[in-house]
């Protein structure tokens, strides 16, 4: 579920809700209906591309399905878009990284064609095995050669399963309930998972030498593409049988007719393919390949599911709400969301002060996690600290989309490390910057749910975050409070609460001033000119959960 802390919202919704949805791909009733009671809808599933470029600029929220391709040039004509829509998995027709470039949302609906893909997938598996699409146009063209047709169990066959994620684990269950053996490849599964779901993981060129079946569920990317290619085919155990309902690319085509042709590959089922529809593909014309025109998701339970699902998530990001599947914002499951939610705030603060108080570029951000935190998700944490870090920097453009993209395309190396061990307190979060040589430390924690920073380089102190912050350096020895406090006086400010904090006694010390209202910088330089202070300035903060002074 997307995190951030209210009032801050990934945009900034209109003082009247008026909202423009372009729908530009077929979409089924249940979405169309939950999309205009919420905005105005213009439904156009035949839009052209060039119309779709020049029509985008006015819209706030972009639906579509596979047939649309919202790239580069859509995104950038788009200068109202705040989120688009995929009715389905895979975002393989979106510019995901020029929608994050930009700040868009782009949220899918992962699981409302889980079943259907599944079920297509045994389908495609049992009609291989048994040769049923040969079989069914040799009778209907008068034939009787029941000798040619002769297939074989599904029982104690090792099923190999690639992506063992929504799909791939509800197609083992249906598999291991044929008696099949399963096996199965990915990087990302626990060893936990893995055991529930009753698969032994392997390596993938293991799945490759040991599986009877192999079936592709993973989405297709550089590091996927020809995942099976030449040289995986010459492992594969002879008379192996592949199916893909995934996605076209993931097989290499040409080496994979070849392997058919020569009987290295006893048989293929397809239901995707690089290009779609895929032409005069050699394929196409061998007998011992089943093929179907991406049927995957369409049953009218999936479709009425999908539609359903990303309707409901693109108004929730209109309306700033949380929301579950975005493709370019972390994702939390509710009771993660609810630990983590009161160090956001904190996370937020601790970028912000930490560049009014060391100006200068920054080359690498480390953040480290100590204590009961360390075993969360972190990654909104993590951006939370860049939203108030770069806040500074670029303004407000600057959001839970782009801020990681935006801290990367100015050269800053975003670390996390984490660590179960603590002293003295429940959590503490410690953000150390580096630039060049030079090295800064931050540390902050929540304190009966209130935040605090706890140290700032060497200095120990327990400061108050607030609207508005005088931060002294001074040498420690009696009568500075008293002159800070009589210089304030008559300029007319008055402080609401104050921190001390010091490297040793007699040595270096910071103090920290929460006032009522903004110094000018005329009143600021003339507290930086009083012969016991080294150093002044005013920190400011946007008000996100902090007490005012």
């Amino acid at each position: 579920m997307l995190i951030y802390s209210k009032p801050y919202k990934p945009f900034t919704m209109p003082e009247v809700l008026y909202l423009k949805i372009l729908v530009s791909d077929s979409l089924s009733p249940e979405g169309l209906d939950l999309l205009r009671a919420q905005a105005e809808v213009d439904y156009k599933p035949d839009l052209k591309p060039d119309e779709l470029v020049k029509q985008i600029g006015s819209y706030d929220a972009l639906v579509v399905r596979s047939r649309t391709k919202v790239t580069s040039e859509v995104i950038e004509a788009a200068d109202n878009l705040k989120v688009i829509g995929r009715a389905g998995v895979g975002v393989d027709n979106i510019d995901v990284e020029k929608a994050t470039e930009k700040g868009i949302v782009v949220v899918n609906a992962p699981h409302g064609n889980t079943i259907s893909a599944a079920e297509h997938t045994i389908a495609l598996l049992t009609s291989l095995a048994r040769n049923i699409a040969v079989a069914n146009n040799s009778v209907k063209r008068g034939e009787w050669k029941r000798s040619e047709l002769v297939g074989v169990e599904l029982n104690h066959k090792v099923l190999g399963v690639v992506g063992v994620g929504r799909i791939g684990s509800e197609v083992a269950r249906r598999a291991r309930a044929m008696g099949m053996k399963i096996i199965g490849y990915d990087p990302y599964i626990s060893a936990e998972q893995s055991e529930n779901l009753g698969i032994d993981t392997v390596s993938f060129e293991d799945l490759l030498k040991q599986a009877d079946f192999i079936t592709l569920h993973l989405p297709l990317g550089s590091s996927t593409h020809h995942l099976i290619g030449r040289k995986e085919i010459e492992l594969l155990k002879p008379g192996v049988r592949i199916v893909n309902c995934a996605r076209g690319g993931l097989i290499d085509e040409e080496a994979l007719c070849s392997a058919l042709q020569e009987g290295k590959v006893a048989g293929a089922a397809l239901d995707v393919f690089e290009q779609e529809p895929p032409g005069s593909c050699n394929l196409l014309e061998l007998n011992n390949v089943i093929v179907t025109p991406h049927l995957g998701a369409l049953t009218l339970e999936a479709q009425a599911n999908v539609a359903y699902q990303v309707s409901e998530e693109v108004i929730k990001a209109l309306q700033g709400e949380p929301i579950v599947s975005a493709v370019n914002v972390p994702a939390l499951m509710p009771e993660k969301r609810a630990a983590l939610e009161p160090y956001l705030p904190l996370m937020r603060v601790m970028g912000s002060f930490y560049l009014q108080m060391f100006d200068g570029s920054v080359d690498e951000i480390e953040l480290t996690y100590s204590g009961e935190i360390a075993s969360l998700p972190l990654a909104p944490l993590t951006i939370s600290c860049l939203i108030g870090y770069l806040r500074h920097v670029v303004g407000d453009g600057v959001n839970w989309v782009n801020a990681p993209h935006i801290a990367k395309a100015r050269g800053i190396a975003v670390r996390e490390t984490s660590t179960t061990e603590v002293r003295n307190y429940s959590n503490l979060i410690t953000l150390t910057a580096r630039s060049g040589s030079d090295e800064h430390h931050l540390s902050g924690t929540l304190l009966s749910n209130e935040m605090r920073i706890v140290r700032v380089d060497d200095y120990r102190i327990e400061i108050i975050p607030a609207r508005y912050m005088l931060v002294t350096t001074h040498h420690d020895r009696p009568g500075v409070v008293g002159k800070i406090g009589t210089l304030l006086g008559n300029e007319g400010v008055n402080i609401g609460s104050m921190q001390l904090g010091r490297k040793t006694a007699g040595g270096e010390a910071m103090m920290v001033l929460q006032v009522d209202e903004h110094m000018s910088s005329e009143t600021v330089e003339k507290v930086r000119e009083l012969d016991v202070i080294s150093t002044a300035r005013l920190v400011t903060m946007e008000n996100i959960g902090f007490k005012e002074a």
